[in-house]
């Protein structure tokens, strides 16, 4: 990446425009692209000259010291290879449009996952046509070349797969420590009690008492009534009978 570009997970944010000249220069397509090619010379190699058919045989056998099982793991080994190659290109492509990082997370842990499984494999796979080779003992009409080819680029895998699997590391820890930082500046403080703009008070500051003087009001403030008239202010006394409404000379019926 260049230096002073925002990136998460070993790709720029979503949004710009495809660079194919910057992809192509990228590591980890050169070296998918060697992969790609290591497989199938691998499994090309195998299906076109690692079977043999010997006079005392009636059928055809493995080159790999008659041993079929070793010949279909490295075909097997390397069209997954040849088909994972092409499909992560794929989504190396479509890495850079992905605008939530949890999915480019997926994508590189399973890129990281995929990467180490195919490392151990193809480490796998070059040991048990290293060893039946070695086992080999009639070696008269097989294609020596062939089979020499067939263990170096097994081998050549085991390097190129183990490098992806290095980047694809370094891209996850990249990731996630960019996500860890993004976040960390723009969550809010949950451990501040109170907001940056508020200073609770001292309670123990001491603030001195204030009185306040009596306040006294003249006599002619308070209305004044003449001696025997009743207080027009004063409610009259609870009434237990009420008086009918309308005609005052209505008397109930009596039952």
């Amino acid at each position: 990446m260049e230096s002073g570009e925002t990136s998460v997970y070993g790709a720029s944010l979503a949004g710009g425009s495809f660079d194919f000249v910057k992809f192509i220069k990228q590591p980890q397509t050169i070296l998918r692209v060697l992969s790609w090619v290591f497989s199938i010379v691998v499994f090309a190699t195998i299906t076109a000259e690692g079977y043999v058919n010997p006079p005392n045989h009636s059928q055809v056998v493995c080159v790999f010291n008659k041993n079929d099982g070793a010949c279909h793991y490295g075909v097997g080994i390397g069209i997954i290879g040849f088909l994972a190659c092409v499909g992560f290109l794929m989504v190396d492509i479509y890495l850079p449009m992905m605008s939530n990082a949890q999915e480019r997370k997926r994508v590189v842990t399973a890129d990281l996952v995929f990467s180490a499984a195919w490392t151990f494999l193809w480490f796998v796979c070059f040991c048990v046509l290293a060893n039946q080779w070695a086992n080999t003992v009639d070696v008269n009409g097989i294609p020596t070349d062939a089979v020499h080819a067939i263990i170096a680029f097994s081998f050549f895998s085991i390097a190129t797969w183990g490098a992806l699997t290095y980047l694809a590391l370094m891209r996850f820890r990249q990731g996630v420590g960019e996500v860890s930082q993004n976040y960390g500046e723009s969550a809010p403080d949950q451990t501040s009690q109170y907001p940056t703009s508020y200073v609770p008070p001292d309670h123990n500051s001491t603030y001195p008492a204030t009185t306040y003087p009596a306040t006294t009001y003249p006599a002619s403030a308070y209305p004044s009534f003449p001696p025997g008239r009743p207080d027009i202010y004063q409610q009259p006394p609870f009434v237990t009978k009420q008086e009918p409404m309308g005609d005052s000379d209505y008397q109930p019926p009596a039952y």
